[in-house]
This record gives structure tokens, sequence and C-alpha cells, in this order.
């Protein structure tokens, strides 16, 4: 697959690890920083690690996998450790991980001594299709995710999908979610693509295509102004969704399995409020049914979830905005719901 170039940087996919190296001897840095987890680090890092190892100016900064991680506290943490082991300025910080990785990796290297460089190596779905690209960094606080985060581009990207063959199926569906909402808000024959395809691992070609679609939307405005907000089809129902199941189950929901229900229910939105067809509901319904679990969504904790929706970083004057659909590859951005309708589409889930 051919490179994709962002911006003001290279997104990689083909002999990523060479190019990994070519890219830190080209830089001339004085020291390299790896952020990982111990999940990463079992299973992907000791490629990296070797074919880095003739620099001799490797650390490695180890934070426990998960969503739990990814706060202020952590981020301190790490900024101790790089202040510890001497980083100066011209220090490269590489995230090796998921979206947890790369969205906190991002975000305390874009504010050490008010930013070192630092790349981004997605090793899930979700982080190779979403979180490395676009340069939104952040962390989450008092369960609000990504409230706290900059607008910070990486130096590259290197995608390497044979990564996603240490991924459990539940975490390649997770990083799905947003592959089909690519189609969805942009591109119909992507979607319709998807729809045909096996994707217990997902073509190296699939994948392409979705970090084109975003990236395309990221360059036209990188500061989610208007046109990249119809990124965030799903996301803010989804993200109610999540956050709750975080804070209040156990087997907490993945990312992509919230936004999952999260698209569910803008799609009704969409259908009630500006004219989605309704086989159009009906065959994003089926096909997002079919791939992800039922979860048990309870009318009590609908007051909850509006609460949650209120602190969305998307809202303005009080008003929770959506981005809906027109049609499967038409969006609809800066759409405003009522509690009372937003309810009904967690009703339009709850009764499926």
């Amino acid at each position: 697959m051919p490179t994709i170039q962002s911006d003001s940087y290279p997104i990689f996919f083909e002999n990523t690890v060479q190019e990994l190296v070519n890219f830190v001897e080209r830089g001339n840095y004085s020291r390299l920083f790896i952020l990982t987890d111990e999940n990463t680090g079992e299973y992907c890092l000791p490629a990296i690690q070797t074919a880095l190892a003739h620099l001799d100016k490797t650390d490695i900064i180890e934070v426990n996998a998960g969503e739990e991680s990814k706060n202020i506290d952590f981020c301190a943490g790490i900024w101790k450790m790089l202040i510890d082991f001497g980083a100066d300025r011209k220090a490269l910080m590489i995230n090796v991980g998921g979206g947890v990785i790369t969205d906190m990796g991002g975000f305390v290297a874009s504010t050490y001594k008010r930013g070192i460089d630092f790349v981004q190596v997605p090793t899930s779905l979700l982080a190779q299709v979403d979180a490395s690209v676009g340069g939104k960094t952040g962390v989450d606080l008092d369960g609000v995710k990504n409230i706290i985060g900059t607008f910070t581009q990486p130096k590259a990207v290197f995608i390497n999908v044979n990564f996603l063959q240490t991924m459990p199926p539940r975490q390649i569906l997770s990083g799905l979610a947003e592959m089909l909402k690519h189609g969805l808000i942009v591109d119909r024959a992507y979607w319709d693509a998807l729809k045909t395809s096996d994707l217990s691992l997902p073509s190296v070609e699939l994948v392409h295509r979705s970090v084109e679609i975003k990236n395309e939307v990221v360059i036209e405005d990188p500061h989610e102004k208007g046109f990249r907000k119809a990124l965030n089809l799903g996301h803010t129902i989804g993200h109610a969704v999540e956050t709750w199941s975080l804070m209040n189950d156990d087997s907490h929901l993945t990312h992509g399995e919230a936004i999952a229900i999260g698209m569910i229910c803008e799609a009704w939105l969409s259908n009630k409020k500006i004219g989605l067809p309704d086989d159009e509901l009906a065959e994003i319904t089926n096909v997002l049914m079919k791939l992800y679990p039922k979860y048990d969504l309870q009318e009590d904790t609908f007051d909850t979830l509006l609460q949650h929706m209120q602190n969305d970083k998307k809202n303005e004057n009080g008003n929770i905005n959506f981005t809906l659909l027109t049609r499967i590859g038409q969006y609809s951005i800066d759409n405003v719901c009522t509690p009372a309708e937003i309810c009904d589409s967690l009703r339009y889930y709850a009764a499926l």
C-alpha cells in the first residue's frame, strides 16, 4: 500500500519497522523514549527494540493497559520519568500501542517542555484507523473522555497490519466500528465493501482506505471547526454510554461497542430529524446488530447518560450537538437534539 501524505507528516504502510529506523536516524534525536503497555510490550515491542538497538539510546516507559490509565495522574508519572531520564527538547517519544497509548503519549509529548517530537506506531485496529491519525491528543478527567488535550500532529505514523494478528476478536470489532463510521459519513461504496468482507481480520486495503478517509477529513479541517465534525457520528451518545459503562459495569464496553450503539441511536435521530430513509435506518441497524452484541441499556440510566452528553466537547450554548446522516455516505453536522428525542433514540436501541 502506498504511503499516505498528511498535511505535515507521512503515514507508512509498508516496511514500517525499517521506515521507523530511517526516520529516527534522519532526525538525529538525543534520546528515544518508547511509551507502551504490558500487552504491546509482550507482543509488538520486541521487533522495534531489536531494530533500534544499534542506536543505544532508547528507554522504555510502560503503563498499565486500558482506558483507566488514560488520566492526568499517569501523565504526571510519565513526565517525571522523562525528567529522571534527562529528556531534553531533542528527545523523541515513540508511542507503541493502542488508542490509549497514542492519545496519552501524544498529549505527554506535546506538553513536555512545551512540546517534543513524537511518532505513532499503532498496534490495534482502533488506533490504526482512528486514534493515531489526525493530531488529537488527550486524556480523561472525572470520567469525561478526552476532555483534556491538544491538537498536535505527530511527525510520522507507522501502520503495520501484521500487529493486528495479536489482537483478540473483540478488539478487532472495536476498531471496525470506526471503519464502518467512515463509510457511513462519506463513502457508500466503502460501507458496502465492508459489509461483504471478512472482517475477522480486515485487509490492508480496507485499513488503508479508512485511513485515507480520515486523513482527507483532517487535512480539510484540522481543528474541528466544520468538516471534521463529520467524524463525530455515533460519538455523542456512544461516548456517554462508554463512560457510564466504564464507571458502573465491571465488564465494560469497548470503545467500538459503545460507538456502535451510538451510531444506531444517531441513525434513528437522523431518520426522525433530517430524513434518513427508513430502509437505510434498517440497514444500518441490522449490520451493526449482527456485528455487536446487544447491550442492556436500562431506562433508569438515561438521565445519567444525558448528563455525560452535556459534558461533550462538541456542545455549544448548552445544546447537545450531533452529526447525523441524510443518506448512507452523506452527513450533516451541528444538529441539535432535545433530551426527549435523545431518550427516544435510546429506547429504539433498547427495544431491538
